[in-house]
């Protein structure tokens, strides 16, 4: 799904021995340590491999969210028509939309 950022190890994966060597430190209060805890106990890893893997899985999402799509004179044509048509009318997501949530009593 993401984007690899040239250098970053890819989550889940570790480098060769000796291949981390940057620091990164945190203040957090009680709470989010005992809740990143909990989710640590959850999967089994020791807390440095758990909060970079999620740290990188969080940073790919924030790159990939701003990266740019090039497009052709032809495929920014082809773009444009698709979402110059008017919306197609679904009866099924109609009768979703306006009946009584059943989250609100």
């Amino acid at each position: 799904m993401g984007t690899q950022v040239a250098g970053a190890p890819t989550p889940g994966t570790s480098r060769a021995s000796g291949g981390r060597s940057e620091r990164l430190e945190a203040r957090l209060t009680r709470e989010e340590k005992h809740l990143i805890d909990a989710a640590i106990d959850i999967t089994g890893q020791d807390r440095s491999s758990f909060v970079v893997s999620e740290a990188v899985l969080a940073a790919q999402r924030v790159i990939a969210d701003q990266e740019r799509y090039r497009l052709t004179h032809d495929q920014q044509q082809a773009w444009e028509a698709l979402n110059a048509r008017p919306a197609r009318s679904l009866a099924g997501l109609r009768g979703l939309l306006t009946r009584p949530s059943p989250f609100i009593e």
